[in-house]
């Protein structure tokens, strides 16, 4: 199913879809060039359309990149996916500041009713090997967002399965694959014609997908099963499963150079190397808790792989050397850092702070943050795009759609339980805010009841009871609650014993209502 910039449904292989005007002076031009070469040459056997007409064609060197770019300067972009918000960050790189926000769907908590048809749980960017087009997943609406990079304007909509997690272009920028990981398989995306062709079975849960340099293999992960697939680009078959530790593998990289794939394993804390010429384990890194997103940096010195580590607020840099890998720093940034992607000119490292919502700007040569940027809410994904705006100033159709808001965290005792971590994240949305408390190394089985309190310390004062919770299987926990908490005047969150409430303190004498909501973090393991 297709959905135009302005609402229209299509589906593929019947009704034509309708695009924006630009998107069909695009298509225009296809037909028109692909009609004319047919004329030029009709003892083809086959007639494409030419390379021009492609959004691979004047490919700029895209980082990941060997050394040897331009500069980085103001023709370029940085883009975050916001879930929160569901928004997509628009950063300029050449001075380190916020653009605007694309807006792809309302800000919560206005996601819910029958006739809300905008996105849902912005999460996955993508982009074409010339920088002029940004693809966006948005995980609970199913859908793969088409952005024209030069105008920030949507050209259109790609409806897809279940829960799609993390999509990226062909190095020839002819397809868009995207892994669907709430049905298992990778969806095929014509990005000019603005539809699915094809789907690839794999194993559950994949999670995304990244293409060798040469563009020969593709490597898709997977959030459920322990394999890491390689899929033959010219046949689309599986043609190796390459067993991992465990089953959660959010994110992976592959070096400028073709040599390694870098896979996360967000559960355990490690990071796997893989040879990507012979799809063989080379070897395993213990990275650290809720290992996140990883990516590689390339000087005319050195070979670097940067690993963002949320359970403790760090960047961990490697140099990359086989199977043993050298830990070269350990780069304090703010709180649950996620996306990472360097400039093309590998001069800079940006790293998405999920629970900040902000952008940290790392130094290669000093290994150190120098700026921080404010974006929407709860980035995950993170990318830069070489001459995203060749001409003009790039700065169309964006909005500030919650950019700036309160947003505070609170480290929350676990009772009972000395080894296991609490944190709770409390973000204003608006009209009202959320209160997202999670868990991890804490007892199986083990319940408690959460309140939002009035006093940071014993006696807690009023205090309204924001939901009762139990421990998985693995150790974790995560619920999220929407009530007016700062207005409320609370100022903390605290956990206690079932039945029980918080030490000196009473049930608020003004009725607080509290919502409870599924927790809107796809990549989570807290």
């Amino acid at each position: 199913m297709m959905v135009s910039s302005d609402g229209r449904n299509s589906v593929a292989g019947g009704e034509s879809a309708k695009l924006s005007d630009g998107a069909s002076m695009t298509l225009l031009r296809l037909v028109v060039l692909a009609v004319l070469g047919a004329a030029a040459s009709s003892c083809a056997a086959n007639v494409s359309a030419p390379p021009s007409a492609l959004p691979g064609a004047g490919r700029m060197p895209q980082a990941p990149a060997l050394p040897g770019a331009s500069p980085t300067s103001s023709r370029d972009r940085v883009y975050t996916a916001d879930q929160t918000s569901n928004t997509v960050s628009v950063i300029d790189p050449g001075t380190n500041t916020l653009l605007g926000t694309i807006a792809l769907g309302d800000a919560r908590p206005n996601v819910l009713g029958a006739l809300y048809n905008k996105q849902i749980d912005v999460h996955g960017l993508g982009f074409s090997p010339d920088g002029s087009l940004l693809s966006v997943v948005s995980v609970t609406s199913n859908a793969v967002t088409i952005i024209e990079t030069a105008t920030n304007r949507v050209r259109g909509t790609v409806y897809v399965g279940r829960a799609p997690h993390e999509g990226f272009f062909t190095p020839d920028g002819r397809e868009l694959w995207v892994a669907v990981r709430g049905e298992g398989y990778v969806s095929v995306i014509d990005p000019v014609a603005l539809r699915e062709t094809r789907r690839i079975p794999t194993s559950d849960g994949v999670a995304m997908v990244i293409f060798r340099p040469d563009g020969r293999y593709a490597f898709v992960n997977s959030s459920r099963t322990a394999e890491l697939q390689v899929v033959d680009t010219r046949t689309y078959d599986v043609v190796k499963r390459i067993p991992m530790p465990s089953t959660f593998s959010p994110n992976l990289s592959a070096s400028p150079d073709g040599l390694e794939v870098w896979a996360t394993l967000k559960d355990i804390g490690k990071t796997v190397i893989v040879d990507a010429q012979n799809f063989a384990v080379l070897g395993v890194v213990e990275t650290g808790p809720i290992t996140n997103h990883v990516t590689f940096v390339t000087t005319a010195t050195d070979k670097l792989a940067y690993v963002t580590v949320g359970g403790e607020n760090s960047v961990k840099v490697y140099r990359r050397n086989v199977a043993s890998p050298v830990l070269l720093a350990t780069i304090a940034v703010s709180d649950s850092p996620h996306g990472i992607w360097p400039s093309a000119d590998n001069r800079t490292v940006y790293v998405g702070q999920e629970n900040a919502d902000s952008v940290a700007v790392v130094d290669v040569s000093t290994q150190r943050v120098t700026r921080q940027i404010p974006v929407g809410q709860a980035p995950q994904a993170l990318v830069f795009v070489a001459n995203a705006v060749p001409t003009g100033p790039g700065t169309a159709n964006l909005t500030r759609q919650n950019v700036g808001l309160r947003i505070e965290r609170r480290m929350v005792t676990v009772p009972g339980a000395t080894l296991a971590k609490g944190k709770a994240v409390i973000r204003n949305l608006g009209p009202l805010d959320a209160v997202e408390l999670t868990l991890r190394e804490a007892a199986a089985g083990a319940m408690y009841d959460a309140y939002a309190v009035q006093n940071a310390s014993a006696p807690y004062g009023k205090a309204v009871k924001l939901a009762h919770l139990m421990v998985k299987a693995d150790g974790t926990a995560e619920i999220t609650a929407q009530l007016r908490y700062f207005e409320s005047g609370f100022t903390n969150v605290v956990l206690v014993a079932p039945g029980t409430m918080p030490s000196g303190a009473s049930l608020s004498a003004a009725p607080v209502p509290v919502m409870m909501v599924a927790s809107a973090s796809h990549c989570s393991m807290h």
